[in-house]
Order: structure tokens, then C-alpha cells, then sequence
């Protein structure tokens, strides 16, 4: 049986992706799946670019407004995507939001 985790969120664990305006802070990630949970910031005007969800992925949106697919999020709000679903990801204002995903993502367009 493995021991419980504790992460301390700060600004030493944030790191930028090779996508403008796109940072993660990871939480958890399991090397056998490749499954993991992150905190995401999308600064305002982001754009993160389409991709697929091959194993699905639940969001909860802490600070801000996101639009993923169709739907735009704000604080407080969760979308549960099934796997296979596809969509990009932006913000207007900026926003953080909790990701889990049993799967990694896979880029369909730069």
C-alpha cells in the first residue's frame, strides 16, 4: 500500500509549456499509465491547441473563465469530457483550473 502525498502549492512548482500563455503545476502522475492530476493556468488570450482524450478527463475550474469546446467555465464549475472527446481549450480573462487524466493528452494541431 502507498503513503498518501501532500503537495505544497507555490510558485517554484509552476512551469511554462512550449504554448504561450499555458502553465502547469503538477500534482500527480503515475509513470505505469501516464495518468496524472495538474493545476493549469491559462493567462488571458491563451489558447491551448485542439486535442484528444483517449482515456477522458474531469476539470474544475478554480479562478476565472475558460472556454473548452462549447462550454465556457468559470470558478466553480466542472466538465467531465468522455474518453475520446476532442476539443481545444482558451481564455478570455485568464483562469486556474484542476485537471485529472487517466491518459495523456494527444495534440491534433499546433
Amino acid at each position: 500500500m502507498t503513503e498518501p502525498v501532500v503537495v505544497r502549492i507555490g510558485d517554484e512548482g509552476w512551469r511554462a509549456l512550449k504554448i504561450p500563455g499555458v502553465s502547469v503545476n503538477p500534482l500527480r502522475r503515475d509513470a505505469e499509465t501516464g495518468g496524472s492530476t495538474a493545476l493549469v493556468r491559462l493567462e488571458p488570450g491563451a489558447r491551448f491547441p485542439a486535442h484528444n482524450h483517449p482515456a477522458g478527463e474531469e476539470v474544475f475550474v478554480l479562478e476565472g473563465d475558460v472556454t473548452i469546446g462549447h462550454d465556457r467555465l468559470k470558478a466553480g464549475d466542472y466538465l467531465y469530457t468522455p474518453p475520446g472527446g476532442k476539443h481545444a481549450a482558451s481564455s478570455v480573462g485568464g483562469c486556474v483550473f484542476l485537471v485529472t487524466l487517466p491518459k495523456p493528452v494527444e495534440i491534433l494541431d499546433d
